[in-house]
């Protein structure tokens, strides 16, 4: 595992922190060109009140805007739950090139749940993918908010994201 890889993935599960902080499902995201850090990002669709939201997604506008450009050819990608469908699509719009990630998510993860053998034809771009950096404390920060949240009832009564007002 090299160290810069380690180091970047620490930072990106620091911003997962902040994301659970805020009441929001603890994912963070840091995207790194040459080395150096070009767009973080950590989950917030209940607090933007936007289901794209995502860490993934935050940290590639950040990213885009820094570089005024929506093509961030080059990048890497570290964030701390393995993507969906929507942010690996939108790394393959931004060209990323290589995507780290922590923990596999067998449910809604575009690897760990088949999706990805069914639609890897249709994209352009093909991105280098190193999954299970940093998994165990990924998986336990996730582990330990949700098993919180069903404690709380959160999860079993109205979940996060029926938080609105009604």
């Amino acid at each position: 595992m090299k160290k810069e890889a380690v180091y970047f993935m620490k930072k990106a599960l620091s911003l997962a922190a902040r994301a659970e902080a805020r009441g929001e499902v603890p994912v963070g995201a840091v995207l790194v060109r040459e080395g150096r850090v070009i767009g973080r990002g950590y989950n917030a669709p209940i607090a933007k009140n936007d289901p794209s939201a995502h860490a993934e997604i935050v940290a590639l506008r950040r990213a885009g805007k820094k570089a005024s450009a929506y093509r961030l050819n080059g990048c890497e990608l570290y964030v701390t739950l393995e993507p969906c469908l929507m942010c690996y699509s939108a790394m393959v719009h931004a060209r990323i090139a290589r995507l780290h990630y922590g923990a596999a998510d067998a449910k809604n993860g575009v690897f760990s749940s088949g999706v990805f053998d069914n639609v890897k034809h249709i994209f352009n771009h093909r991105i280098a993918v190193e999954g299970g950096l940093l998994a165990e404390p990924a998986s336990a920060m996730l582990s330990d908010f949700f098993k919180a949240r069903r404690g709380a009832g959160a999860v079993e009564r109205d979940g996060l994201e029926n938080r609105c007002g009604e």
